[in-house]
């Protein structure tokens, strides 16, 4: 008798249509579909998602920074767009200024306040700090009126950025030469209206 049964058993998974029990409910489309879309190089852990994202960001920030220095407009700042902007840099990059060097007597300044010397103290507080600032504010006036001259003389129908280039050409003036976006493009002491004559 029982081994008419056990006969039967083993003749029953060779019927048609039947299916042994796998143990696992069978996943439904939809979760099936997410399963196929799931890239290839998903990340398994937080800290991996973290590193690719870190990647990725990094790959981004290599691209925009070689394309501020060519430089091309898909990658340039909309702040930096148009001929007049343009300009204004070319006329902040031909020139030496007291402005470009603000970063370097700041530090001087925190420096020389920690002194133990109270004559300094006072002299850097009162005569060298105010006459850096007038400095700055005076340069800057100068600076922003020319470009702003400079525009409408050679870009009268310019639209784009025009309003603002005098403050644009201002705080491109405060920054340290090397550490400029987009990088200058012409020396300094060179004609830099040559790339802006009609």
């Amino acid at each position: 008798m029982s081994n008419s049964t056990q006969s039967e058993t083993d003749q029953a998974p060779t019927r048609k249509g039947y299916s042994p029990k796998k143990g696992v409910p069978t996943p439904k489309r939809k979760e099936a579909a997410q399963e196929l879309r799931r890239p290839l190089s998903a990340p398994r852990t937080r800290r991996e998602a973290y590193r690719q994202l870190r990647e990725r960001e990094r790959r981004r920030r290599q691209r925009e920074r070689a394309g501020l220095v060519k430089p091309e407009d898909r990658y340039i700042r909309p702040q930096d767009l148009g001929a007049a902007r343009a300009l204004a840099r070319d006329y902040v990059d031909s020139r030496r200024s007291v402005s470009e060097f603000f970063l370097y007597f700041s530090l001087a300044i925190i420096v020389l306040l920690f002194l133990p010397l109270v004559e300094v103290q006072l002299f850097v507080t009162y005569v060298v700090w105010p006459m850096m600032i007038v400095t700055l504010i005076v340069e800057g006036f100068f600076t922003a009126r020319r470009v702003k001259k400079l525009v409408a003389e050679h870009y009268p129908k310019e639209t784009e950025n025009v309003r603002g280039a005098g403050m644009y050409a201002v705080m491109r003036q405060m920054q340290i030469r090397r550490l400029r976006l987009p990088k200058p493009r012409v020396n300094v002491g060179d004609d830099f209206l040559a790339k802006h004559r009609r």
